[in-house]
């Protein structure tokens, strides 16, 4: 059975190219009816962030991502989170001591940088060569030491990995990891390998970075003799052609896109064709589509960039295609931040909204409107394209007043227009900025009667005349 495994490090938040590894992991097994595993990676505690594993678990859920073995849900595989399997880690480390491809080295961290300054480029091995009786009599004298992996001098090994094919690399150009620091407590070089063993993982999906480094993992593998994984890296989410997308230079994760109005699955839909291509042309895709269409022989070389106006663009096509219960349900957090206690119908406001927003956040732009009435500049009655001016405003204003006041006011509104034998747009645009006080709403004069209700439209434009008429 194909197992693809999640296995973020709890730093603080979602990456969106961290979330976009964990979607390749999960289509490739849901496409080919297996399991996808969450699994913590907490083994630098110094980087921990509090509250970071829910963040994760969270976010996974929301993008619509359900593993089925993890924190929380369990497995057989357990526990999933590393801190918790320190013993387990500590073992195979052993069996590598006894093997001869681990080595304990008690070098101070005085001694590795005087190494490093003196033009040394790795570690020299200095502690390989101790006797077994002075490792035992330095480690009962409580001297602190870690467990390095003993990689070969010489040779090269190579792997296939599904995306870039076949490589090489010389075992000279390895250092010898450390897999068991002095805490006791395992690095993510090591731990990796022990839990991708025990947890069944078939195939291995994360970034390119580890590219060079999977040869330690090989070496590990095979002096435990276990069998390898199939590898598949993944090339990095660039924000331009020299730059990764990164946390420092603006958003770059998950709840970062969500907070600005993104709509989940609309992230998840563009992230997912950022460095695969379905073969079909299509760019918008339920996750079920995805699940159909994905195929490692999609997964590109190269890197992509991130367009932010082309996910908006997405986004738009599923904001559109909401049923109105739905968008009115995510667009109310919005109008309770952006415009609130507004005796207004909000749920109308909704239906005049939903074709005008690209993400949910453009509410903030598209409703400013409903803040611009009071004292607004009574200059937005002129209009170069309609030739209308303040004058114009003051003289139809009554009639307006009267039109608002009739069952068909858009009637009403196209006879005043004949009446005075000017353009019907003159006389709708003097009627909505008396209605309103802005030049740009989501709708005309007739959506924002009904929208703020008769009675509240008549006393707007009372307050109006009153104004022009000082």
């Amino acid at each position: 059975m194909v197992r693809t495994r999640f296995a973020p490090s709890p730093t603080g938040y979602l990456h969106i190219g961290g979330l976009r590894t964990a979607l390749y992991a999960y289509l490739f097994a849901k496409k080919n009816n297996g399991k996808f595993i969450l699994r913590i990676e907490d083994t630098d505690r110094t980087r921990e962030v509090k509250g970071a594993v829910d963040i994760i678990i969270s976010a996974l859920e929301k993008a619509g991502m359900h593993y089925d073995e993890g924190p929380i849900v369990g497995g057989d595989c357990g526990p999933y989170v590393q801190s918790e399997r320190k013993q387990i880690y500590l073992e195979y480390a052993q069996k590598l001591l006894e093997s001869g491809d681990a080595y304990c080295c008690f070098c101070t961290k005085e001694r590795l940088e005087t190494m490093h300054e003196n033009g040394a480029t790795k570690y020299d091995k200095h502690c390989l060569h101790l006797s077994k009786a002075e490792v035992q009599a330095r480690i009962a004298a409580g001297e602190p030491y870690v467990i390095r992996q003993n990689i070969p001098e010489t040779g090269t090994s190579t792997y296939h990995d599904e995306v870039f094919g076949d490589i090489t690399v010389d075992f000279k150009d390895l250092e010898d990891n450390i897999l068991i620091k002095s805490d006791g407590m395992p690095t993510y070089n090591f731990a990796n390998v022990i839990d991708d063993h025990l947890m069944g993982i078939t195939h291995c999906i994360r970034g390119v970075e580890y590219l060079m480094s999977t040869p330690k993992y090989n070496l590990l593998y095979d002096a435990l003799g276990w069998e390898r994984p199939v590898y598949i890296h993944l090339q990095p989410i660039m924000r331009d052609a020299q730059h990764k997308l990164s946390k420092r230079d603006g958003d770059a994760g998950f709840e970062d896109f969500l907070n600005k109005g993104f709509l989940p699955h609309a992230i998840v839909n563009y992230i997912a064709l950022l460095g695969w291509n379905p073969k079909n042309d299509r760019e918008k895709m339920s996750m079920a589509e995805l699940i159909e269409s994905f195929s490692i022989d999609g997964l590109q070389k190269s890197s992509s960039i991130f367009d932010e106006t082309k996910m908006r663009w997405l986004n738009s096509l599923y904001v559109k295609e909401m049923s109105a219960d739905d968008f009115h349900k995510a667009a109310l957090p919005y109008y309770e931040k952006y415009c609130p206690d507004k005796n207004i119908d909000y749920r109308y406001l909704s239906e005049l909204l939903q074709t005008r927003v690209e993400i949910l956040t453009d509410i903030k732009e598209r409703a400013a409107f409903l803040d611009a009435f009071d004292d607004f500049d009574l200059d937005l009655f002129v209009n170069k394209k309609w030739k209308t001016t303040v004058d114009m405003a003051r003289e139809l204003i009554d009639d307006c007043i009267e039109c608002t006041k009739a069952d068909d006011m858009n009637a009403a509104l196209e006879s005043l227009a004949e009446k005075r034998g000017i353009k019907k747009g003159q006389v709708l645009w003097i009627h909505r900025i008396a209605l309103t006080g802005a030049a740009a709403t989501p709708g005309g004069g007739a959506e924002m009667v009904k929208l703020f209700g008769r009675d509240e439209a008549l006393r707007r434009m009372t307050v109006v005349k009153a104004r022009l008429e000082k």
